[in-house]
């Protein structure tokens, strides 16, 4: 089998393959610098002679899959295999693998430092810090910047997924009471509360968005469950902007009405004028989707993708 991976892949990982399937050719995406759209995929999958593919952010379209109707399969180091017509791939019958919860360690401690960086308000004390006003003998510092504990807080997950379990399991010790929605999930843990969707919102300190993208998900966080949160609530959302109304977080964050929003993902890549309306507002911390972006999230897709394929082979002789 020759394996054309384009997805970052650490060497251990590439050598295991060979060891175990045959031949792997490396041409990484990040070479290119950016992902390859179809005609550069199909290519480097003709020039290869590649029966099988790893990817990770390229273009694997119809037209790259039709034309490679032979590939034994696509793995995808990616939480969703979004990048992938799976439609095709099922019409060929070709097995696509992905890497869920390759990043819920990464996202998992963003969502902890942002959470408590807002809350103890340490990005407007730095700028005030660097910005010379601290005065001898003032105690403005002090009284300007005094924040909350997350210790004692309820957090209420919106979905309980790979990244949202990673989180409950982190902050038990802070304590944390945890409670969540998710219909497809019931955790075995007994110190984490299923609960419906609304009382998330109404009885949380800290709601945290863990949803994927479906019909059904898309602007499912709206104005009527952003209104039943307390006043001093913290909203998350490292998912995915689509599946919050922007028009009603931007009312809440600027009619003051809730506490404060951490925020990663946005409607617009790069931000549109009503993106930037809640980046700038003085209530939010955001980073630009870079929640699941550490170095040891791509050893993490190398391990379960590995894991994944070779059972999959053994599984088929």
């Amino acid at each position: 089998m020759k394996i054309l991976i384009t997805a970052p892949y650490n060497e251990q990982g590439r050598e295991k393959l060979a060891s175990q399937l045959g031949e792997v050719i490396y041409k990484e995406w990040k070479q290119n610098g950016r992902a390859y759209n179809e005609e550069e995929l199909n290519e480097l999958l003709d020039r290869s002679g590649a029966d099988a593919l790893i990817t990770e952010h390229d273009h694997v379209t119809a037209g790259v899959i039709n034309a490679h109707p032979h590939l034994r399969f696509i793995g995808v180091c990616r939480g969703t295999p979004s990048n992938v017509d799976l439609k095709a791939a099922h019409e060929r019958g070709i097995p696509v693998f992905h890497t869920p919860a390759r990043n819920a360690q990464a996202v998992a401690e963003l969502f902890l430092a942002n959470v408590i960086n807002l809350m103890r308000k340490t990005i407007p004390s730095w700028q005030w810090l660097t910005g010379h006003n601290w005065d001898e003998g003032a105690h403005t510092s002090y009284l300007q910047f005094k924040g909350n504990e997350l210790a004692g807080k309820t957090i209420g997950m919106v979905g309980f997924g790979a990244v949202a379990q990673r989180i409950a399991e982190m902050v038990r010790g802070f304590p944390c009471f945890i409670q969540y929605y998710d219909p497809y999930i019931s955790s075995a843990d007994a110190g984490f509360r299923k609960t419906t969707l609304e009382d998330v919102f109404a009885n949380s300190d800290i709601v945290s968005i863990h949803l994927p993208v479906t019909d059904e998900t898309v602007g499912m966080i709206d104005k009527r469950l952003i209104d039943r949160m307390k006043s001093d609530a913290i909203f998350v959302n490292t998912a995915r902007a689509s599946v919050v109304n922007r028009d009603h977080l931007l009312e809440a964050i600027e009619e003051r009405r809730i506490g404060g929003a951490v925020l990663d993902v946005f409607n617009f890549e790069p931000p549109d004028e009503k993106d930037y309306r809640l980046i700038n507002s003085p209530l939010v911390l955001a980073t630009p989707h870079t929640a699941g972006a550490t170095h040891e999230v791509e050893d993490h897709h190398v391990d379960i993708l590995n894991k994944k394929i070779l059972d999959w082979v053994i599984s088929r002789q």
